[in-house]
């Protein structure tokens, strides 16, 4: 592509660090705003070189400079497009702040995705990584997303049951497509049920709430009650560079749930559906000894180990020491493996 005629808004050598957050440096030797889906399709088909669709860049690990094609989305826009007896369907473009449209929805009155509040990132990453938090994941409101073949410019359609979401994964996740840019999500669409019923069964959840006496909770009043817990456990990117959970909790077979709450009875341990068990990763990294502890520049958050933070001047390289050395003790001490959450580029 490096040859090829661009439209007029590729820009190239494009600083990346101001678009990731946990600040890492960075270049991008071709670079695209995407505000409308017809960019996409001016692109299509054009190049053989690397793409790769960003969001937010909230869940990204920049490990240097990007030879290839950077395409931030930036299609925003929401709006109602059907209801019926059940529920309310609501779409919004790939690049609106995720936060800000679920705040919107419950200004509506459309409930739903209140327990969401405060995660970073855009509406289209949310489906690719299947966000979830407080007892919800985003595929039980998910309805539909289209997106863009960035081999041919047509514009593909998928439903819930074709994304086989999973924990923290997805269809496109299955195929690396959000490793490859070949599809480029450019709207999404929720299903938000009439039928609502408050989800709090969480204790910091439960706590705030009756700190609030709150007793029967609207959407709203959960809104605000975990958004608070948020503040409170994660720091603000833009004041302390991060990229939110660091590591996936890790799932393992009943077996091996047992023997580890044997070991250590003080292990949050939550059953699954298949019968296997999802341990807190953030347990497991508190108490290999890294919480609150610096590896160079970076280190895990004092009041969250869960958190990786960059505390000031840290490149790729450095996240990915102490990636490995938090992965190398919990391993060591558990015989549990850890998994990033962040897509390394």
């Amino acid at each position: 592509m490096a040859g090829a005629k661009l439209p007029g808004f590729v820009e190239r050598d494009v600083d990346l660090g101001s678009r990731n957050t946990l600040a890492l440096p960075g270049r991008a030797a071709l670079y695209a705003r995407i505000s409308a889906a017809d960019q996409l399709a001016q692109l299509a088909g054009q190049s053989p070189a690397r793409r790769f669709v960003l969001g937010g860049g909230s869940n990204l690990l920049l490990t240097g400079d990007y030879d290839g094609l950077l395409l931030q989305m930036a299609i925003s826009g929401r709006e109602l497009v059907g209801e019926d007896s059940e529920a309310w369907y609501v779409r919004a473009g790939a690049g609106e702040n995720w936060n800000e449209f679920v705040e919107w929805t419950l200004d509506q009155g459309w409930p739903g995705l209140e327990n969401l509040a405060l995660i970073p990132g855009s509406v289209g990453a949310a489906p690719v990584q299947n966000i979830g938090a407080y007892g919800i994941e985003v595929s039980e409101r998910f309805h539909a997303l289209c997106a863009c073949d960035m081999r041919s410019g047509e514009t593909l359609r998928f439903d819930r049951e074709q994304l086989r979401f999973g924990y923290r994964d997805s269809l496109f996740k299955q195929q690396g497509w959000h490793l490859d840019g070949r599809l480029a999500i450019t709207e999404v669409t929720f299903r938000l049920p009439k039928s609502w019923r408050p989800i709090t069964r969480y204790a910091d959840v439960e706590a705030e709430l009756a700190a609030r006496s709150v007793d029967q909770p609207d959407a709203r009043q959960i809104f605000d009650a975990i958004a608070a817990i948020r503040r409170r456990k994660l720091p603000d990117p833009a004041q302390l560079p991060n990229a939110g959970s660091f590591f996936h909790n890790p799932v393992v077979d009943s077996a091996s749930a047992d023997r580890l709450l044997a070991e250590h009875p003080g292990l949050p341990r939550y059953p699954q559906p298949d019968g296997r068990s999802k341990l807190a990763a953030g347990w497991l990294i508190e108490h290999s000894g890294w919480k609150g502890r610096d590896l160079g520049p970076v280190g895990m958050y004092e009041k969250q180990a869960l958190v990786l933070v960059n505390r000031g001047g840290a490149t790729g390289s450095d996240v990915v020491a102490l990636m490995c050395a938090v992965q190398r003790d919990v391993r060591e001490q558990y015989g549990v493996d850890l998994t990033p959450e962040p897509v390394m580029l």
